[in-house]
């Protein structure tokens, strides 16, 4: 993986870059030392690593705004980090950059439960901004598998998802406001809390937009109340291509799901070795996940489940109690962990029409075999929000490189089909090189115009989302 070489001139700016940093921080924000600056080295893409020249950890806007001031003026490149759960490398710094760490950044600012939202500092984790609402009977809709650890400052960058995205939306349909820092320390005010924001959605622009427009350093959320229950029911096959049917005639039907999760065999094992849930050892498996009153639940479970036995399913089994749900959810969850602990893997994260599933299954499967390396099947079947993992041996020469080749050509395929490169993991440095796969250059030349009206130094991320080649001319005449 390609990244700029890093600029002498900034390298040797270093203590003074401290010390100007020294006048609006406290020592303790400011991470300097080569050992200490290592737990800053990369995200989730673990693949990829390289120290910053520093890392900083402001505990307020004004904090954020100092930081940006200061870098801009001494034109030092600056990564925006929520969390570090990035699986696209979207935190990964240059040895010539700071990242600029929201973790501090954890208060709860607001809440109104009358009009529904709650704002918070952008370094809060997911699911504690449901934590905070839940004894009042709310809760937060967008749920990635990283919830625990996942910053809202992350899920804004990458416009995360999560199980319950195909109801509830991803966090641009979550997101109401946010409080933003530009480069050069300029505080903005986008949205609020109130149904529609006047002029140009800037919002909709900034949900997404992996941190290369501003750093967000509030946002203004809207919380649900919790839906009177819920029920899944778990739903087994001896063929991914009829699972990948199913769920293509589920949704033909009508009928909207909170959720449709679908694991191939190999992550079925793996996540009943590790979490026990009780799933049946078959070829493939769908939880369905309706909600509503007992009447809605039964009557939806009904239509999923009359569709389902029109596909012959080796298992169908309709949750009994709390418990019983828990269980089918637990195994779903754990896949990422239960996935590490039997071999290395690459998560890809493209995104396909619904309709296309059974074909593009199909064509993985035979990339597999192509390529000799072993791929296990979990993600959000009910948006065609894909997660293929790709398994690999870290330490054999050369696995990595064939890895990144098989992903890319699993990316190229959900682009071939009608989809796109990413659903929720964002862009970063995994699939920069593959956006003209997706787009033509007269594309990325109006997304990189954006760009230059928020940050025309091009010092926020700058090594991410654009092929180098693209963007080098911004790049180095910033310089």
């Amino acid at each position: 993986m390609d990244m700029p070489i890093p600029n002498p001139a900034i390298l040797a700016r270093k203590p003074e870059l401290i010390d100007r940093l020294r006048q609006v921080m406290p020592d303790d924000a400011i991470i300097s030392d080569p050992v200490a600056t290592r737990a800053y080295e990369c995200d989730a893409l673990t693949a990829y690593k390289c120290p910053p020249l520093l890392a900083v950890l402001p505990a307020n806007t004004q904090e954020v705004s100092d930081v940006l001031r200061i870098c801009h003026d001494m034109g030092v490149p600056v990564v925006p980090r929520g969390s570090g759960t990035s699986l696209a490398g979207g935190a990964l710094p240059t040895e010539d950059s700071v990242i600029l760490g929201v973790a501090r950044l954890s208060d709860v600012l607001e809440t109104d439960y009358d009009n529904r939202f709650i704002r918070v500092q952008s370094g809060r984790t997911n699911l504690s901004v449901t934590g905070a609402v839940e004894e009042q009977g709310f809760f937060y809709a967008p749920d990635p598998s990283s919830q625990l650890a996942c910053a809202i400052a992350g899920n804004i960058a990458m416009n995360s998802g999560g199980a319950h995205c195909l109801k509830y939306g991803v966090t641009t349909n979550n997101l109401m406001g946010v409080t933003m820092v530009l480069m050069d320390g300029q505080v903005l005010q986008l949205g609020g809390a109130y149904l529609d924001a006047e002029g140009y959605d800037l919002l909709g622009l900034i949900c997404g937009s992996e941190g290369q427009l501003g750093v967000v350093t509030e946002a203004t959320l809207r919380i649900l109340p919790k839906p009177e229950g819920a029920r899944p029911v778990l739903i087994g096959f001896d063929n991914n291509e009829v699972a990948g049917a199913c769920v293509s005639d589920i949704i033909k039907a009508g009928v909207l799901p909170v959720a449709i999760e679908f694991m191939d065999r190999p992550c079925i094992r793996a996540c009943e070795a590790f979490a026990k849930a009780g799933y049946p050892d078959c070829e493939a498996l769908l939880i369905v996940e309706v909600e509503g009153s007992d009447a809605e639940i039964d009557e939806q479970l009904g239509t999923i489940i009359e569709i389902a036995r029109t596909h012959n399913p080796v298992e169908l089994r309709e949750s009994q109690s709390a418990d019983e749900s828990a269980k089918i959810w637990l195994g779903r969850k754990s896949a990422f962990g239960a996935m590490g602990q039997i071999n290395d893997y690459m998560c890809l994260d493209g995104t396909i029409p619904v309709s296309q599933l059974p074909f593009v299954l199909r064509r993985i499967a035979q990339m597999s075999e192509e390529f000799g390396l072993d791929v296990a099947n979990v993600f959000h079947a009910g948006d065609g929000n894909m997660h293929p993992l790709i398994l690999f041996d870290a330490n054999k020469p050369g696995d990595l490189e064939l890895c990144e080749e098989f992903g890319a050509e699993i990316l190229k395929l959900c682009v071939e089909v009608g989809g796109c490169l990413t659903g929720e993991h964002g862009v970063g440095v995994e699939k920069r090189d593959l956006m003209l796969d997706q787009y033509a250059p007269a594309d990325l030349e109006i997304q990189m115009a954006v760009k230059d009206v928020f940050d025309p130094k091009w010092l926020l991320n700058p090594a991410k989302v654009f092929p180098l080649a693209t963007s080098d001319t911004r790049r180095i005449a910033a310089e």
